[in-house]
């Protein structure tokens, strides 16, 4: 049995999903299976359609459908630690081989969910998953426990000129 490395993908700049799935296509096209659980996201995305066409791929939206502007509401809350608790049950359980914890960093930079929580959960994982974990502001705790972090960094973007989020790029 391999060892599952944790992988972090963290940073300012766009691309910590898209590489993400990224990594999901090429994983389920080479027989393995994925699950990706999608923390603090509840909108329908263009990936969220995904599953429909591959075998192997599950996508779970573990957010609400609106974005935490402020104070996160007690809704939000539920909805990430009723997330967390699935991601752990399928963590532990090893049916997957990958596991993506989508925007998982946002939900701990909001308090959704605590740092130990996220800790405990990748310790008691099964030995040959693979993890993903994805979102802004990464806590030290959990770039010190992973085996890669990768730091996307905008250098420039169009949304600064205004351009919206474009269905098949951006959502």
């Amino acid at each position: 049995m391999e060892k599952g490395y944790i992988h972090v993908y963290t940073g300012n700049g766009k691309g910590k999903t898209t590489a993400a799935f990224g990594l999901a296509l090429r994983a389920v096209c080479a027989g393995k299976k994925v699950y990706i659980g999608q923390f603090v996201k509840g909108m329908k995305y263009s990936e969220t359609k995904a599953e429909k066409y591959l075998t192997g791929l599950k996508i779970e939206q573990l957010g609400r459908s609106c974005f935490i502007e402020r104070e996160p509401e007690k809704e939000d809350i539920d909805a990430a630690k009723s997330g967390l608790e699935k991601c752990r049950k399928i963590l532990t359980e090893g049916k997957y081989d990958i596991v993506i914890l989508d925007e998982i960093n946002i939900a701990l930079f909001f308090k959704l969910i605590t740092v130990k929580e996220v800790l405990d959960m990748l310790e008691k994982r099964a030995p040959h998953v693979e993890v993903i974990l994805t979102g802004r502001y990464a806590p030290q705790e959990i770039i010190d426990v992973a085996d890669l972090v990768t730091e996307m960094k905008e250098i420039k973007h169009y949304y600064n000129k205004g351009v919206i989020a474009r269905e098949g790029i951006e959502n």
